[in-house]
């Protein structure tokens, strides 16, 4: 049996610029653009979401009704939350660069990169083998912790996984391989017709720009 989840990065604007660490509400123009994205999201059974008031907007501004997961929660910035990491660099430049480099160290107090892993990884390992397709409306900290698990690679590895806002990773678990691919969710286009009057959105469909299968688990 297959489970194969499509995990979507919530952000709170449209190119995830002014990051602060924790939670916080999604721009009205980054809900514009994810209402006009519903059409082009894959076929899923299963809806989830991260905890926070940011996916659970990002779901709503999708039109998915996705049921609230504790494990798929952001990692906790303990200290650090509400700030951003500019502000972190000019108060604590030696704790922020501890950070970002030991996945063990936590100098907000709250929890480490490990921890996150280990929790992410816990609950990808608990999915029931016939899951089959599953939407899930996360955090990048999240995907990132699930790509470490999926790919087998090390946990220092965790901040060098770049996921840019609009991007959907698709994991799939087959007879105990996990194997990826990214694509991105993008806003549909319109065509014109012989006389140049704009007609019915088109959906686009997202491009494979990866895809990677390993036999190992961390």
């Amino acid at each position: 049996m297959t489970v194969r989840l499509t995990m979507l990065c919530a952000t709170t604007a449209e190119d995830g610029l002014g990051r602060v660490f924790g939670d916080g509400a999604v721009s009205e123009r980054r809900r514009r653009e994810l209402a006009a994205m519903t059409a082009t999201l894959p076929p899923y059974a299963v809806a989830l979401r991260g905890p926070s008031a940011r996916c659970a907007q990002t779901a709503e501004a999708l039109a998915v009704a996705a049921v609230p997961e504790s494990d798929l929660r952001d990692l906790d910035h303990g200290s650090w939350n509400g700030r951003t990491p500019e502000d972190i660099a000019a108060v604590d430049p030696h704790g922020l660069s501890v950070w970002l480099t030991d996945p063990d160290a936590a100098p907000h107090g709250g929890e480490t990169v490990r921890e996150l892993c280990r929790r992410t990884a816990a609950w990808l390992d608990t999915l029931p083998a016939g899951t089959g397709r599953v939407l899930v409306v996360t955090e990048v900290s999240v995907i990132r912790a699930a790509l470490v698990h999926a790919l087998s690679v090390p946990v220092r590895s965790f901040p060098h996984l770049r996921i840019p806002p609009g991007s959907a990773v698709t994991l799939t678990l087959s007879d105990g391989r996990w194997s990826t691919r990214f694509d991105r969710i993008t806003v549909p286009h319109r065509r014109k017709s012989a006389d140049g009057v704009p007609t019915v959105a088109v959906p686009t469909t997202p491009t494979t720009r990866q895809r990677m299968c390993l036999t190992g688990r961390p």
